[in-house]
């Protein structure tokens, strides 16, 4: 016996492929909203972390600026205290200044040469006297430039002819004037100038 099939087959099948090809793009859909709310979430977190590296460094770095500024600031305390101590040493060696001044100039003053008066202003002393002739100041300033380990850069500030007495037993000499450096105790051991590295020599006269 034959059977016919009158019923729309062909519209039932479209219908199943559409109802599947709905669902198709519902799930899709789904899948596809997943994956980007998955990778939200990963770079939410991601920024999460980031954002608290970011505050832990700049923590640190608050930190390390505290901790620069107080160094900053011992370091000023440091060289505060070391000029105070430096100031107080300096005050101490030059009670013996005098001392040192008075035996470099007997020892340093060569036969010939007459002083008369010096006085102190810091670390420069004005000196004034009488000389038998120029080659003694030159002596004389020879013996407080090298010789001398207290005494430094002597400068001629004037010197001229003059007469030492009256009448018959007038003498006839050099007047000079000179101003020289006394250096402080721990000047006195220094290398000069132009002993020290990188100083240029001095110019040949």
């Amino acid at each position: 016996m034959i059977r016919i099939n009158l019923l729309p087959h062909r519209e039932e099948k479209r219908k199943q492929r559409k109802a599947a090809f709905i669902a198709l793009l519902v799930l899709s859909g789904v899948v596809g909203a997943g994956i980007v709310l998955l990778v939200g979430l990963y770079n939410a977190r991601a920024i999460a972390v980031q954002n608290e590296r970011n505050e832990v460094l700049q923590s640190s770095i608050k930190a390390l600026d505290v901790k620069i500024a107080q160094i900053a600031t011992l370091k000023q305390e440091i060289e505060a205290l070391k000029a105070r101590q430096q100031a107080v040493e300096d005050l101490q060696g030059d009670r013996n200044q005098p001392v040192y001044l008075l035996d470099e100039l007997v020892k340093q003053t060569p036969a010939g040469v007459y002083l008369k008066q010096f006085k102190q202003d810091g670390q420069r002393v004005t000196v004034g006297g009488y000389a038998q002739s120029q080659e003694r100041v030159s002596e004389l300033l020879r013996n407080l430039s090298s010789a001398s380990p207290w005494l430094e850069r002597p400068d001629l500030i004037e010197v001229r002819s003059s007469n030492l007495g009256q009448g018959k037993t007038a003498k006839k000499v050099v007047e000079f004037n000179l101003i020289v450096g006394i250096k402080r105790p721990r000047d006195k051991d220094a290398p000069p100038d132009d002993a020290k590295p990188g100083a240029k020599p001095a110019a040949q006269g």
